[in-house]
């Protein structure tokens, strides 16, 4: 069966938490495997278009009790700029959080997946 090329690539960021420091030092920590999480998400859609950026968006300490959190605030500041590795403005940015421990940005936060233009 013949696949069907995708009309557009959909670069994805992947944004990580852990809300403690504990275990963080280790070689392979809970934002790793958030992280490869997203990665392996990413890649079972690869015949949708969709492409993995290498930027880390990873905070490690923060809580999901507010927005202030640094790696949040530059990922969307880089969506906002339209920061991007493709070479075509046309394409889009796919936000792809892979939090383990709540699928949602904030517990202030009502939405937990979305879509951003850049």
């Amino acid at each position: 069966m013949n696949k069907v090329k995708p009309t557009q690539t959909i670069r994805c960021a992947i944004y990580t938490r852990k809300s403690t420091e504990e275990g963080l030092e280790k070689e392979f920590n809970l934002l790793d495997a958030q992280r490869e999480s997203g990665e392996n998400y990413i890649k079972a859609q690869i015949e949708e278009g969709w492409v993995c950026l290498p930027d880390r968006y990873d905070d490690g300490g923060f809580s999901g009790g507010n927005m202030e959190r640094p790696a949040l605030k530059r990922l969307l500041a880089d969506i906002e700029a339209g920061k991007s590795t493709a070479s075509s403005s046309t394409r889009s940015t796919v936000l792809v959080a892979a939090c383990s421990i709540s699928p949602r940005w904030s517990r202030r936060s009502i939405s937990t997946k979305f879509r951003l233009s850049a």
